[in-house]
């Protein structure tokens, strides 16, 4: 029976972080994954009152420079391999996200006299190694606009939504996906808790 080397703290240390990388940079770093984001609404929501009377036209205007690359797999040594990719439109996924939680709220999504308008600037998840693990650490930033059917600005805000995954032992197209679903939902949160963003819908409406 071999027995364990006796090497410097030194040299255990970088030998356990090479196993580390190696084993978070597994799992077919040349092949491109394909992803499906989505989003669970919020549970346990009250309809406000008098929303069932203002209708809410919702556009998500993809302004990434890639639109399709939500994530990349990376080596043992941080370096970018395989894309992974979305396979719907992100936009369309965010609009949809946005349109459940305001029907939660008794909102009516749709063509109508308020429109709300998010600009996606940024929907990306990077992977963290780490000594043990790594992290799926995801950000989502969007600038949202309310405006009156005049095109009046009541509303606007900068967004940012984040999703971290931690103690990943491989940089996945699932493990993005889980990063990236949670940032959307931390996002949407924090659009929806802003009880300024809730008053500028009535107030859109408002002659």
């Amino acid at each position: 029976m071999k027995s364990i080397p006796e090497w410097p703290v030194k040299t255990w240390k970088r030998f356990l972080l090479v196993c580390s990388m190696a084993t978070l940079a597994s799992g077919c770093a040349l092949t491109t994954d394909y992803v499906t984001l989505s989003y669970a609404p919020q549970t346990g929501i009250n309809k406000i009152v008098g929303a069932e009377a203002i209708k809410v036209d919702v556009e998500v205007l993809d302004v990434r420079a890639i639109r399709d690359k939500v994530s990349a797999k990376k080596n043992g040594y941080g370096m970018e391999m395989a894309p992974i990719i979305a396979k719907e439109d992100v936009a369309t996924t965010i609009a949809t996200a946005i349109e459940s939680e305001l029907a939660n709220r008794g909102f009516i999504p749709g063509a109508g006299s308020v429109r709300l308008l998010a600009e996606l600037q940024k929907f990306y998840n990077d992977f963290k190694t780490g000594f043990w693990s790594g992290t799926a650490a995801a950000e989502l930033i969007m600038n949202v606009q309310i405006k009156k059917s005049d095109g009046t600005i009541v509303y606007s805000r900068l967004v940012a939504g984040e999703g971290n995954i931690p103690g990943i032992q491989l940089a996945s197209g699932e493990n993005a996906r889980n990063a990236l679903d949670a940032a959307l939902k931390d996002a949407v949160a924090k659009l929806f808790d802003d009880g300024a963003f809730i008053q500028a819908l009535f107030k859109a409406v408002e002659a």
